[in-house]
């Protein structure tokens, strides 16, 4: 998978992987979350990418990821919090 706002590979962990499932989120999902969510910086390597989806009653949606030489996804959360 490729995303062209961060201009990388996105790598997606087991961890994310196994939250996905459990979660219905597919990889198309992910990749909108990652392409159009908000972004918000831990710091200059460690984000949160967060969307709400109106047709999902779990919003928000979360990536947790790390930028090293890929955007690895760590893992998917939902019922997210931005505090």
């Amino acid at each position: 998978m490729f995303s062209a706002r961060f201009q990388m590979e996105v790598h997606v962990t087991r961890h994310a992987r196994l939250r996905m499932a459990d979660r219905g989120i597919d990889e198309s999902l992910l990749l909108d979350l990652v392409e159009t969510g908000s972004v918000r910086y831990k710091d200059d390597t460690h984000l949160w990418l967060f969307k709400h989806y109106e047709n999902r009653d779990d919003n928000l949606l979360c990536v947790a990821a790390v930028i090293q030489n890929a955007l690895v996804v760590k893992t998917v959360m939902h019922r997210f919090s931005e505090e």
